[in-house]
């Protein structure tokens, strides 16, 4: 009997024991935000990281579980921090998204202070890479050098790092460094010192200074400027090498992203680094890069054989290597295709001076044009969207995107059912192959739905994907071009254009 009892015993004890290993596996370190906890759970937390996703996103698919692993591992850091979610496609939760400016999924936000300041994550999106730069960014916004040993840990051989050297800590030049090292911290690493002897590099010097470190070009600059949009503009523009290198050496990405940051004109060369022009192209660049500095026009020169990205992106065929492409602030291009050494110098001054013609990223024009959805190009936008005096609802996809291929036969259906209304286009244009009017068209997503009705109002569209939707939508928007013969529009109600756009499905 006694055994017996023994038995059960233990049989309960193995049962408590399981129950708790489930429980511990089940665990969920991110916390789940929904309308109903959102405000009250951001007010509670000094530091906390949110991202907004999308269940059928799959780059958010893809972070989760690197996302828990890293919360984890953070709910045991001293203080705790924390990471949350929420799903900012649900109806409920839309606000929320609108009111951080969500653009497309995920996305993550560090805040503060209950919510009072907010900043974008900006790093890795891998477990041990999200632990790290949290760790980094819940401490302080800029770290006290107190010795030549930390300095020499903190500045390193490889870091971009500003360290400002003070007599105090204190007053106006200090504090204006430390309000630009709390802004700028998510991107950046700021120190501070009293005592220039123990900086690495450069003679000592008397504070207030700012000293950034690098480990490329001159190694050191140094500004006085202590005046907040002079000393920003020296952190951002001096951390960025004169020539930024793009190729497959990791070490350089972390300068490729701010180059693609920067709001400059962008210059970019692509070489077959191997080849026998490769030094002689580089050396020329260098020299243009060097006496066009502070003009605001920022260098980045590619190895060929990385770069394929870019190539599809701006259109580019190998052929045309080595080539220059510069790309402006308001996304014009211009392309300078088997540049030789000689004419490198020549033909930046050409585009400077406004003697280039801007290049046009385009797929050919399609020698026929008979399915139901019309295919648009960049060299046809003008004459089926613009000129063509039709209500235009178009798509614009790109051809890996699953949420544009389930799509597709829904447009096909409502493309049919105008087949009888010459008034109405239906149409489809691929991002990824063709430059798009970014100052008529906000694509941040795939896919993003237009409208232009026959007069030039654009809309973006935001309803639900049915054909019954869709068709409702062009027929409630549709309306007929004043002609000179005094026709009448028959639009029945006039739609403005949208300036912003809700969160797209895929990046």
């Amino acid at each position: 009997m006694a055994l017996k009892g023994f038995a059960c015993f233990s049989i309960l004890l193995l049962s408590l024991f399981a129950s708790s290993i489930r429980s511990e596996q089940t665990k969920e370190f991110v916390l789940t935000l929904d309308h109903s906890n959102f405000t009250e759970t951001i007010t509670k937390h000094d530091f906390i990281v949110v991202e907004f996703y999308a269940p059928w996103c799959g780059h958010c698919q893809k972070l989760a579980p690197e996302y828990e692993k890293a919360a984890s591992e953070l709910s045991s850091h001293n203080p705790p921090l924390a990471l949350a979610k929420i799903d900012a496609s649900q109806e409920a939760n839309k606000g929320f998204a609108n009111e951080y400016k969500i653009q497309g999924f995920p996305t993550l936000k560090i805040l503060r202070n209950g919510g009072k300041s907010v900043q974008d994550y900006n790093g890795p999106r891998e477990a041990e890479g999200i632990v790290t730069y949290l760790k980094k960014q819940s401490g302080p916004a800029s770290v006290e050098i107190k010795s030549a040993d930390s300095a020499a840990e903190i500045v390193g051989e490889k870091n971009v790092v500003a360290v400002g050297v003070f007599p105090k800590l204190s007053g106006e030049e200090f504090d204006s460094f430390m309000a630009l090292a709390k802004k700028l911290r998510a991107d950046y690493d700021f120190a501070h010192t009293l005592d220039a002897k123990f900086l690495p590099r450069g003679e000592s010097v008397e504070g207030p200074v700012v000293r950034l470190f690098k480990p490329f070009d001159e190694l050191f600059v140094d500004s006085k400027d202590f005046n907040a949009e002079a000393l920003e503009k020296f952190v951002k523009e001096s951390s960025i090498p004169l020539v930024t290198v793009f190729d497959s050496d990791p070490n350089n990405h972390p300068y490729v992203v701010k180059f693609f940051d920067s709001p400059d004109t962008k210059a970019m060369m692509f070489v077959n680094f191997t080849g026998a022009t490769a030094e002689s192209l580089k050396s020329k660049y260098r020299e243009v890069a060097t006496s066009n500095k502070g003009q605001g026009l920022a260098f980045l020169v590619g190895d060929a054989e990385s770069s394929q990205g870019a190539f599809q992106y701006f259109g580019l065929e190998e052929s045309q290597v080595p080539l220059i492409i510069i790309q402006t602030p308001d996304n014009k291009k211009y392309l300078k295709a088997n540049v030789e050494v000689d004419q490198i110098e020549s033909w930046v001054k050409d585009f400077q001076d406004g003697k280039v013609a801007a290049h046009k990223k385009s797929q050919p024009i399609p020698a026929e044009n008979n399915e139901p959805v019309k295919v648009v190009v960049a060299e046809s936008l003008d004459d089926i969207v613009f000129k063509s005096g039709k209500n235009v609802l178009i798509e614009f996809y790109a051809p890996w995107c699953g949420h544009c291929q389930k799509l597709a036969p829904i447009l096909d259906e409502v493309a049919l059912s105008f087949q009888n209304d010459p008034s109405v286009i239906i149409a489809k244009l691929d991002a990824t192959a063709n430059d798009i009017p970014s100052d008529t068209f906000d694509v941040k997503g795939f896919p993003t739905i237009y409208f232009r009705s026959a007069s030039g109002n654009v809309v973006v569209y935001e309803g639900d994907r049915t054909k019954e939707d869709f068709i409702n939508f062009v027929e409630k928007n549709s309306e007929k071009k004043q002609t000179s013969h005094g026709e009448e529009s028959t639009k029945t109600e006039e739609p403005k254009k949208t300036e912003e756009t809700a969160a797209k499905d895929e990046l």
